[in-house]
C-alpha cells in the first residue's frame, strides 16, 4: 500500500491499493521462468556409441557423469562445434556447455569405460572425466513446496473473490471458518436516506410503525412510565405492496443502524449453521443497539413446526426457528433491538413466533386505495416527461387492485410506449396502453382469425358486456376489445368497485357476468359450445364453492364454514361424504340457476347483444359510451359517475384460440 497526495483534498494522502492477484501472477510467472525459461537451447541427446566416436575424433573437452542419475553431459571443444550443426534444429549449437547428454544403464562403469577410451589417445585429446552424485536439494524442495504454495495461493484468491461478490469482508461470506457467521447486511444510520416521505400511501401501516420510531428516538419517554415497547412487528401483505421499503423507512426515520437479512439466508446444508447465524446476528445487533433487525420473507424459516411429513421434527430448519424464538424472547426490556419481519404468508407461521413477546404486532400492508394510488403515481412520475394534459386522477381510477410494484411497472411501460411511438412526452393514452399491456399482454397484431372465430369472439365478449351492464351487482364495463392480446382473443375491461364486502346478490350477479360469454356463444351458434369459457368457468366454480362451503350462503347447509385459515394442513375433509355430496349438489343447483338466469336475460335483450357484437366486429374496440347508446345508463347501485373514465382496470375474459390451451 502506497500513499500519494489526494487531488480532491490536498491535506490528506491518497491511498493507492495494490491488487494482490497481480502479485500472485507475477510470482507464478517467475517460478515458471526459473524452471524452464532460462536455459536457452537445450543439449541434444546422443547414444553412448556416438560419444565414443566423438572421443576418438578428439572433439570432446570433458564429460560430467552423475552416478545416481546414470546420465552423462558432454562438452565439445569450441573449435570443433561447427561439425555438429546438423544435430541441432536450425543449425544452432549451444555455446554454453554441455552440448550433448547420454543415458546409461545401471551396470555402466564410467571409470573403466573412459579409461579404455583414453588409453589410445594422445595427452592433448584425452577426455577430462568428472564423476559426482547430485543431491538435488533445490529440485526436491521445489517439488514439495511449489504445489503447496500454488494451492494456498489459489485457495486465498478464490475465497477473496467469493467474499467480494457477496459483499466484501462481511461476517459470513464463503470463508469456511466463517460459515456460522450471520450474512445480514448492516446499513449504517448515516447511509439510510429513505424516510416516510419516500413511501407513498400505506396510511394505516405508517401509523402502526410510528410508535416504534418514536421509541427508538425517545426510549426514556416509555421506560420512565414502566412501559415496554413491542419487541417485534410483522408486516403482512401481498407482494409488491412496499413491506421492505416501509421497514427501511422506519430505520431512516429513527436514525438507527439497520440489519437486513432474508429468511433463506439462515438455511444452510450444514447442521447447526442456521442456529449459529441467528445467534451471531442478534449478537451484532445488541452491540449496535438501538437498531432494527429486518428479516424479509420470514416464512422460509418460520413455518409451523411438526408439519413436514416424512421428515424428522428435529430438522435443520426447525432448529433455526427454535434459536430464533429463543433470541427474540431473550432480549432485555431496554435492549433497543427491534425485529421487523415481512411475509405474504402469515397463516403458515409458527404460533410461538406470533405470540406476545416476540411479534407483538401484525401490521397489514394492504393494496393501495384510490388516494394512495395517486400518491404512488406521483412518486414514480417525478422523472417522467408528461404531457400538459396528463390526468393523474383518471389513471389512478383505472388501476384498482394494483400494488406499488404494479404502478411502477405501468409508469415504466408508459414511457417505453411513448418512446416506441416517437413522442416527445407521455400522455394519458400511453398510460392506458401501458395498463392494457400489463394486464392483458401485448397486442398480437399478426394473429390471423377466421370470420367465424371473430364472430364467436365478438358475441362472447358482447355476452359479458351486456350481462355486466344490465345487472346491478356487476362492476361497470368500460371497454370491450376483440383484438388478440396475450393469451386471449378478446377482453372485457371492468372497473372493479373497491368495496370490502359483497352480498349474495352481488356474487350471483358476478357469476352471471362470467357465464354470459358462453351463453351468448351458444345462442348464436345453435347451442354448440366452444372452448373459450375455461377461465370463466374456473372463476365461477370457485366462487360457487366459496358461497356454499365458506360464506354460509346455502340454506340447506346453513351457517357453516369449512374454510381453513391455517393454510390447509388437514389432510382429511372436515365433513362427511354425505355433506360433501350436499355441497356438490348445492353448487350444481347454484350454477344451474345462474346459467338459466343469464340465458333469460340475454334472450330478452338479444337485439342489443346483436348490435353490440356487430359493432365489435366493425370497430374491434368499443367504449362504455357505445354500450350506453344501446342499453341506456348502467343499471343499479354503482351509478353513472363511475363511467367518466375512458379506460378500465382489466379483468380479462379469455377466448382461447386453441382448445389445447384450455386443457
Amino acid at each position: 500500500m502506497a500513499k500519494k497526495q489526494n487531488a480532491n483534498q490536498p491535506g490528506k494522502p491518497r491511498i493507492v491499493r495494490i491488487n494482490l492477484s497481480w502479485l500472485y501472477i507475477l510470482l507464478l510467472g517467475g517460478i515458471i521462468w526459473m524452471l524452464w525459461g532460462s536455459r536457452g537451447v537445450p543439449p541434444a541427446k546422443v547414444e553412448w556409441s556416438d560419444v565414443t566416436e566423438m572421443i576418438a575424433a578428439g572433439d570432446v573437452k570433458e564429460i560430467e557423469f552423475v552416478r545416481n542419475d546414470y546420465k552423462g553431459s558432454v562438452s565439445i571443444k569450441p573449435d570443433r562445434m561447427s561439425g555438429y550443426k546438423d544435430l541441432f534444429p536450425g543449425g544452432v549449437v549451444p555455446k554454453s556447455a554441455p552440448q550433448f547428454y547420454f543415458l546409461t544403464s545401471t551396470s555402466f562403469d564410467p571409470e573403466t569405460e573412459f579409461e579404455k577410451l583414453n588409453a589410445g589417445l594422445d595427452d592433448a585429446d584425452k577426455v577430462k572425466l568428472i564423476i559426482e552424485n547430485d543431491a538435488k536439494i533445490w529440485e526436491n524442495l521445489l517439488e514439495i513446496l511449489l504445489p503447496l504454495v500454488l494451492l494456498i495461493v489459489l485457495w486465498v484468491w478464490m475465497f477473496r473473490s467469493m467474499n467480494a461478490q457477496r459483499g466484501g469482508g462481511g461476517a459470513g461470506g464463503m470463508n469456511p471458518f466463517n460459515v456460522g457467521k450471520a450474512t445480514g447486511k448492516l446499513t449504517d444510520k448515516d447511509k439510510i436516506n429513505v424516510t416516510f416521505k419516500d413511501v407513498a400511501g400505506l396510511y394505516g401501516a405508517k401509523e402502526e410503525v410510528m410508535e416504534i420510531v418514536d421509541f427508538l428516538r425517545n426510549p426514556k419517554k416509555y421506560t420512565a412510565l414502566g412501559g415496554k415497547i413491542p419487541k417485534g412487528a410483522l408486516l403482512v401483505g401481498p407482494p409488491g405492496t412496499g413491506k421492505t421499503l416501509l421497514a427501511k423507512a422506519v430505520a431512516g426515520e429513527a436514525n438507527v443502524p439497520f440489519f437486513s437479512i432474508s429468511g433463506s439466508d439462515f438455511v444452510e446444508m450444514f447442521v447447526g449453521v442456521g442456529a449459529s447465524r441467528v445467534r451471531d446476528l442478534f449478537a451484532q445487533a445488541k452491540e449496535k443497539a438501538p437498531c432494527i433487525v429486518f428479516i424479509d420473507e420470514i416464512d422460509a424459516v418460520g413455518r409451523a413446526r411438526g408439519k413436514n411429513q416424512g421428515f424428522s421434527s428435529n430438522d435443520e430448519r426447525e432448529n433455526t426457528l427454535n434459536q430464533l424464538l429463543t433470541e427474540m424472547d431473550g432480549f432485555g426490556t431496554n435492549s433497543g433491538v427491534i425485529v421487523l419481519a415481512a411475509t405474504n404468508r402469515a397463516d403458515i407461521l409458527d404460533k410461538a413466533l406470533m405470540r406476545a413477546g416476540r411479534f407483538d404486532r401484525q401490521i397489514n400492508v394492504t393494496l393501495p386505495d384510490l388516494n394512495e394510488r395517486k400518491e404512488i403515481f406521483q412518486v414514480h412520475i417525478r422523472k417522467l416527461k408528461l404531457a400538459p394534459d396528463f390526468d393523474l386522477e383518471g389513471i389512478a381510477k383505472h388501476t384498482p387492485g394494483f400494488s406499488g410494484a404494479d404502478i411502477a411497472n405501468v409508469c415504466n411501460e408508459a414511457a417505453l410506449t411513448a418512446a416506441r411511438k416517437g413522442k416527445s412526452d407521455i400522455n394519458n393514452q400511453d398510460f392506458m396502453d401501458a395498463v392494457d399491456r400489463v394486464v392483458g399482454g401485448i397486442e398480437r397484431k399478426k394473429t390471423i382469425m377466421s370470420k367465424e372465430e371473430k364472430k364467436l369472439t365478438a358475441y362472447h365478449e358482447a355476452g359479458h358486456a351486456v350481462t355486466g351492464w344490465l345487472l346491478p351487482g356487476c362492476d361497470p364495463v368500460l371497454k370491450v376489445s376483440i383484438i388478440p392480446r396475450g393469451q386471449a382473443l378478446g377482453l372485457t375491461w371492468n372497473l372493479p368497485d373497491e368495496k370490502v364486502m359483497m352480498s349474495k346478490s352481488d356474487l350471483i350477479d358476478e357469476m352471471c357476468g362470467l357465464v354470459g360469454g358462453r351463453i351468448a356463444e351458444e345462442l348464436v351458434n345453435d347451442g354448440v359450445p366452444c372452448t373459450g369459457a375455461l377461465n370463466d368457468f374456473e372463476r365461477m366454480t370457485k366462487m360457487a364453492y366459496a358461497m356454499v362451503a365458506y360464506y354460509g350462503m346455502s340454506e340447506k347447509l346453513g351457517n357453516i364454514s369449512f374454510y381453513d385459515a391455517q393454510g390447509g394442513y388437514e389432510f382429511t375433509k372436515p365433513y362427511s361424504e354425505k355433506t360433501a355430496e350436499l355441497i356438490d349438489k348445492e353448487v350444481k343447483d347454484l350454477t344451474d340457476m345462474v346459467t338459466e338466469r343469464t340465458r333469460n336475460l340475454l334472450k330478452e335483450n338479444w337485439d342489443g347483444v346483436v348490435k353490440l357484437a356487430e359493432l365489435l366486429i366493425e370497430k374491434e374496440v368499443i367504449m362504455s359510451s357505445d354500450i350506453e347508446a344501446i342499453f341506456g345508463p348502467k343499471a343499479g347501485k354503482h351509478g353513472e359517475e363511475r363511467l367518466a373514465a375512458d379506460e378500465p382496470k382489466a379483468e380479462p375474459e379469455t377466448v382461447a384460440e386453441n382448445p389445447e390451451e384450455n386443457e
